[in-house]
């Protein structure tokens, strides 16, 4: 996206992928056995183990394995997402590994071992960042979820001999395998959650929404008068002048016309400008990106999904881990406190304070 760009001008894109494909990449471990799940989803044509995340170029196998460079064993994937989606890839990411673990993966110890997600947009960074948050606060594991969320690096194709090593030795993978220890985690892990779905509880498709955009007629009477400049005319209120830019209170922030849920205080921070800013929407479904050509500049506009209201402008001026800056009007918003969530119909949202 044109606002990642900005942000990661280091980001390399697989050459090989073609105009409908995309590429995500993992680090799970032993590479050779994040292979064999993703090899078997249908819409991925490729599966490459290699290494990530380092500073060196070219590292051998040698060299990462001894622990003392930057990288990761990974793999690269290859997807069609007219065909899987990239929740999907996450969701059997996330099955595949002990992401508690902050030193390795089962026998195999030290940093090139540790899990990471490696992100190669910003929707991708938003998605990856949201299962992480939703998987820990499922009970799933007992222990906090460490694996890194991660913007991607250039990626090295590991030597011949590791590419789909559980084909080529097939007897020494399944010895190696099942000597780790990983099947075992993961079948006792999973054994009582077979049905459980990360993003289960995702925004239901437009048609069967129950956020919509009142009648012109609902809005003026609703919103005061800036609200309605803001929203519907797409203006821009006083800096400093606004409820919201230096709130601090527990809860969300929704869209004051259609009531769908945009942000969250848990990334809320004090950009110094004026405007409520957060890092990340808590849900990038919620918000449109549009361009916007006023004030003889290019800018990004967001606006919400469901009402279209105007809520401000995305910067690629923001903290880590995003590097994004969501400028948004206070007008644009109704927040609602922790304490009102369930009340307010927006229960599932307690998952972002740790209840």
């Amino acid at each position: 996206m044109r606002h990642f760009g900005l942000l990661c001008v280091c980001l390399i894109v697989s050459l090989h992928a073609g105009a409908t494909t995309r590429v995500a990449t993992f680090a799970g471990g032993c590479f050779w056995c994040l292979e064999p799940p993703f090899e078997s989803m249908n819409g991925v044509s490729s599966v490459i183990s290699g290494y990530m995340g380092g500073p060196e170029e070219n590292p051998t196998y040698e060299q990462v394995a001894s622990g003392r460079t930057g990288h990761l064993e990974v793999v690269q994937v290859t997807y069609d997402p007219t065909v899987v989606s990239y929740e999907a890839l996450l969701e059997t990411f996330w099955r595949q590994v002990d992401p508690t673990d902050p030193d390795g993966q089962f026998v195999d110890r030290g940093p090139h071992y540790r899990t990471a997600i490696f992100a190669h947009d910003d929707v991708q960074l938003m998605s990856a960042m949201a299962s992480k948050q939703l998987l820990n606060a499922s009970g799933i594991f007992e222990r906090p979820i460490v694996t890194e969320v991660r913007v991607a690096e250039r990626f090295y194709p590991a030597e011949d001999y590791h590419q789909d090593y559980y084909k080529v030795s097939a007897y020494r993978y399944k010895f190696y395998r099942f000597r780790s220890g990983r099947d075992q985690f993961l079948s006792a892990t999973w054994q009582d959650w077979e049905g459980y779905q990360i993003f289960a509880k995702r925004p239901v498709m437009p048609e069967e929404s129950p956020y919509r955009k009142p009648s012109l007629v609902e809005i003026r009477s609703k919103l005061t008068p800036l609200q309605f400049e803001v929203t519907q005319n797409d203006a821009t209120e006083r800096a400093y002048d606004n409820p919201y830019w230096n709130h601090k209170e527990q809860g969300i922030y929704v869209d004051v016309v259609s009531g769908e849920p945009l942000f969250s205080s848990t990334h809320k921070y004090d950009s110094g400008t004026g405007w409520p800013s957060f890092w990340l929407p808590i849900d990038p479904h919620f918000i449109v990106e549009k361009e916007d050509r006023t004030l003889w500049m290019l800018r990004t506009e967001v606006r919400s999904r469901y009402g279209d209201s105007h809520l401000g402008h995305i910067f690629a001026d923001g903290p880590a881990p995003t590097g994004l800056r969501y400028c948004i009007n206070s007008a644009s918003l109704e927040f609602i406190s922790k304490d009102a969530l369930s009340a307010r119909g927006y229960e599932r949202y307690l998952t972002l304070f740790g209840d």
